[in-house]
């Protein structure tokens, strides 16, 4: 699904992302961890059209994707999450949600005029599709509630709502379980999986190694910019280079 081939992500001398190759099979879910500073998210952001490639090739469901736009690169299918979600805090959590969809007719100011049935029609969709989507995450009876409001595990369900809402084939999930607390990181872990048995095809970013040992089949190791091991969670967490490298002899 995922093909990253000899990907060199440089800023100025620094190269965050040096010479990293991987690929994603179809319905996995794969863990990626490392080090503050081992270059995760700046790989991340490469492959979601943030930052543009130093060099080297990012492939998704057949069609390069290295250096296009995010939009373009959501629009394939391929969406991202964030570290810290990023709701519009004066909306409610519905609004937030059917703000998705794109190409809506009610973003053209003259159809409110001109197309009305047509905008009331895809309004009335997106409604009834942001419900049925929040009430998958658990967050239906917060529907009228502003996100600003919403406690740090439920602004990640919110993100993971949203994102539902592009109808994605593949989610890079980024850290999905800091800051959540015990019961709420319990719930994501369940959507996750459930969502994993749809169809849907993920990369995590966590340092939760309960979650990553859990959930994930492969592990992606990075250290200094660079993947130092790939592989299933048992191999990952008893190799001597993932102890040194990630803490320091000691993989909880």
């Amino acid at each position: 699904m995922l093909v990253v081939g000899n990907l060199v992500k440089e800023f100025g001398g620094l190269r965050a992302v040096d010479g990293v190759s991987f690929t994603i099979r179809p319905h996995t879910v794969t863990g990626l961890i490392g080090p503050n500073g081992a270059g995760k998210t700046t790989l991340f952001n490469t492959i979601a059209g943030v930052h543009r490639p130093t060099s080297g090739s990012i492939s998704f469901l057949g069609q390069q994707i290295g250096g296009l736009p995010p939009h373009r690169i959501f629009h394939s299918g391929l969406v991202r999450t964030f570290q810290i979600p990023r709701p519009f805090a004066g909306m409610t959590v519905l609004e937030n949600t059917m703000l998705v969809p794109v190409a809506q007719a009610g973003e053209r100011f003259w159809n409110n005029w001109i197309a009305r049935g047509q905008v009331r029609a895809q309004e009335q969709a997106g409604r009834a599709r942001a419900r049925e989507v929040l009430d998958f995450v658990g967050l239906e009876r917060l529907s009228g509630e502003y996100a600003k409001n919403l406690s740090a595990g439920q602004q990640k369900l919110l993100e993971l709502a949203r994102v539902l809402m592009a109808q994605p084939r593949m989610i890079l999930l980024d850290e999905p379980g800091a800051g959540v607390n015990p019961t709420l990181l319990v719930t994501i872990m369940d959507k996750l999986r459930e969502l994993n048995a749809r169809g849907v095809t993920f990369l995590i970013i966590e340092h939760n190694m309960d979650l990553i040992m859990t959930l994930c089949n492969p592990v992606l190791v990075m250290a200094q910019g660079r993947l130092l091991l790939e592989g299933p969670p048992e191999l990952v967490r008893n190799d001597p280079r993932v102890l040194e490298a990630y803490l320091g002899g000691a993989l909880a």
